[in-house]
Order: C-alpha cells, then sequence, then structure tokens
C-alpha cells in the first residue's frame, strides 16, 4: 500500500506552514537577485528536513523515504529552488556517504550534513559526459597514499555555496580487463588546493539554488578518501541516481499543485465577459487536466517511494522511478504551461508566482536522467533490446 500515513499527512502539514512562513513571501525576491538563502537553508536543517532518512546515530531521523518526498514536494510547491536544494542534499550529498562511505568517513562528514548546517555535492556530470556519464574524463591516480585528481565538472547542485563542505566526484582510477574505463568516486574537501568552484550559472530558471562548474588540477586527497570500493563508481551513482529520480517527481508533483491551486484560485476571481473566467469551457477544462495530472502523479510519486521503502528488487523500483520521473517531470512542464495560460497576460510578468514556476520546470526534464534516457530505462524493463 502506497496511501500516506496519519503521520505522513501531519508532517506534510508542518513541513507546508514552514514554507509559507519561511520561503513563499521571500522567494521571489531570491529569484530575482539570484540569492542562495543559507539562513533559510540552515532553518530547514533545524526542523529535521535534511536528516529525514538518517540513522539516529549521525543526528538523523531514521525514518522512511517517503517522508524525504513529503517534504520536498511541499518545499517545492513555494519554490522549487528550495526544493532542489534539499532533494540534491540529501540524495546526492549525505546518500552515497551514508550508503557507500566507512565509518570514518561516516563520522566525519554526516552529522553536519544531516543537520543541515553543511551541504555536500556530488560531481558526476561532465562538460562532454551527461547522460553517456561512464564517458567521464576526469581521472585520479594513487601516488604516495593520496589520490592526485584533474579534471571538470559541470552543473552541480550545492557544490559552492558558503556551507558546502564537500564534494563527491567520479573519476577513472584505471582501466578493467575488458578495456573499458574504471569508474571510482572520490570526496573532496572544499578548500583542497587544485579544487575550484567557478562563477555560478546564469540559469533560465532555479535562480536560488547553488550551482557551479568544478574544476580539479593537481587535487591531492587521501587514499581513504575512496567511496566505496574501487571501480564501483558507475553502480554507484547508478543507484544514487534511481533515488533522485523519484525525489526530482517530487519536485515536479509540487509544482504540478501550486499550478492547479493558483489556477482555480484566479479562474473564480478573475472577472470577463460579466463572470469569473472559470466557467468557461476552454478555462475549466484546462484546469480539470492539472487535477489529473495532479492525481496521477502523487500516486505515481509515492508507490515508487512505497516500493523504496519496502524494499522491493532493484528492477522493480528502477521501473517505478523512471516512471514517476517521465511522467511527474513532463506533466510539470506542461502544468505550468497551462497555468501561464490561464493567467492571461498576467502569467507573463515577473509579480505572479507562475511565471518562476515556468522557467523552473523545464530543467525537471533534464536533470538525474532526461526524459529520453528514462523512455529507454522503461523500455529496457520490459525486455526491449533499445540503445
Amino acid at each position: 500500500m502506497f496511501e500516506l500515513s496519519e503521520e505522513h499527512r501531519e508532517f506534510r502539514q508542518s513541513v507546508r506552514d514552514f514554507a509559507e512562513a519561511e520561503i513563499a513571501p521571500h522567494a521571489a525576491e531570491w529569484d530575482r537577485k539570484h540569492y542562495f538563502p543559507v539562513e533559510v537553508v540552515q532553518k530547514m536543517g533545524k526542523l529535521g528536513l535534511f536528516g529525514l532518512t538518517a540513522p539516529e546515530e549521525y543526528g538523523g531521523a531514521g525514518g522512511d523515504f517517503t517522508s524525504l518526498c513529503v517534504a520536498i514536494e511541499e518545499i517545492s510547491r513555494v519554490d522549487q529552488s528550495m526544493g532542489i536544494t534539499l532533494e540534491a542534499a540529501v540524495g546526492l550529498g549525505i546518500n552515497p556517504i551514508l550508503t557507500y562511505g566507512t565509518d570514518e568517513q561516516k563520522a566525519t562528514w554526516l552529522p553536519d550534513l544531516v543537520a543541515g548546517q553543511k551541504l555536500a555535492g556530488f560531481g558526476l556530470t561532465e562538460p562532454e559526459s551527461g547522460s553517456d556519464a561512464g564517458a567521464t574524463k576526469t581521472r585520479a591516480v594513487l601516488d604516495g597514499g593520496e589520490w592526485v585528481i584533474d579534471g571538470s565538472k559541470q552543473f552541480i547542485t550545492n557544490s559552492g555555496s558558503s556551507i558546502t563542505s564537500c564534494v563527491t566526484v567520479t573519476a577513472r582510477t584505471g582501466e578493467r580487463a575488458d578495456g573499458k574505463p574504471e569508474i571510482s568516486t572520490i570526496i573532496v574537501p572544499t578548500g583542497t588546493p587544485g579544487f575550484v568552484a567557478e562563477t555560478a550559472y546564469d540559469k533560465l530558471g532555479w535562480h536560488a539554488s547553488d550551482t557551479h562548474p568544478l574544476s580539479l588540477s593537481g587535487v591531492r586527497v587521501p587514499e581513504a578518501n575512496l567511496l566505496g570500493q574501487r571501480g564501483k563508481g558507475f553502480a554507484q551513482f547508478l543507484a544514487t541516481l534511481d533515488d533522485g529520480r523519484v525525489a526530482i517527481a517530487a519536485v515536479a508533483l509540487g509544482c504540478i499543485r501550486a499550478c492547479l491551486e493558483l489556477s482555480v484560485q484566479y479562474a473564480g476571481e478573475r472577472q470577463t465577459f460579466g463572470g469569473p473566467i472559470g466557467r468557461k469551457q476552454g478555462v475549466a477544462f484546462q484546469i480539470a487536466d492539472l487535477k489529473v495530472m495532479a492525481d496521477a502523479a502523487e500516486l505515481l510519486v509515492y508507490r515508487a517511494a512505497a516500493l523504496k521503502d519496502a524494499g522491493a528488487s532493484v528492477a522493480e523500483f528502477k521501473q517505478a522511478a523512471s516512471v514517476a520521473k517521465l511522467y511527474a517531470t513532463e506533466s510539470a512542464v506542461s502544468a505550468t504551461r497551462i497555468a501561464t495560460q490561464v493567467f492571461g497576460g498576467y502569467g507573463f510578468m515577473e509579480e505572479y508566482p507562475v511565471t518562476r514556476f515556468y522557467r523552473d520546470a523545464k530543467i525537471l526534464e533534464i536533470g538525474e536522467g532526461t526524459s529520453e534516457v528514462q523512455r529507454m530505462l522503461i523500455a529496457r524493463s520490459l525486455g526491449l533490446p533499445v540503445e
């Protein structure tokens, strides 16, 4: 069963209250100024949002994945920038260390990350390595008990903020017997000589999230900073992305819900030709479609989360994650287009949040696996030999 429990519903309300009070009144200004609100991120930490799935020994709540999706959805309902900050901080920052780290690595990094006082990034994508993540060119070689890393990464979330403590990067550490590159993951503390978070991107959307290209030139870190087994980096980041796809779908669900709520309100208030525009089928039917999108996306997101919590097989969860990610993110893009149309000329003005939602939504179809990749994964799970 994947119906939300009473505890989940009560938790949803507490996160919604926080989002409405601490994020919604400021989201437009942060977006306009491209400002990353560290102080609010740390308030999210004090609320316990970054530690929802982490064990109590590291300061977490030891809770389920479903609760994390609820929190991401509610934060994203008012601001996707903060929603993706939470999603990436847990899914890409905390989870790899929690899942594959040694006891020493966990003790070193997790307490501050779980408390939301620090952030970690996950350096996977490169200028010439996006969907084909196995084509990474960043290299790491052992020299005197240290990894020496050279390369570059791009589009890395939470990688250059004032509270970023480390970035886990994928790198070639050798060659396998079949001639393919051996890929490993290595923890790189910020402030390490040669590690540079370049100037933040000027993005179409998600203006208040922290996103940078990274350069690594002769970066030296201890051999003990290897995360998990050498040569298992490819498998590690694929598993990491499965969780992330459900979480990104939760971001999209929050966006769809916002579009639905705003459109219903506006269509009931906006008067034309002697009555509210909501009485016109051309408007009302589009809003009805938003309701269908919201309900369908909710079922897919929380079904996938329930499978994760229930310990479903890797294959079953992977398929559910891709289905949820594909449907919810493409629906979010459609939902923002519909909401903008419902608002008419006002939907094109920055004083209304639908404009920000419209800009923010497009990346949902790209990040953590494009729609094309999701269709490929779903087709393969059905036994089709698609390339």
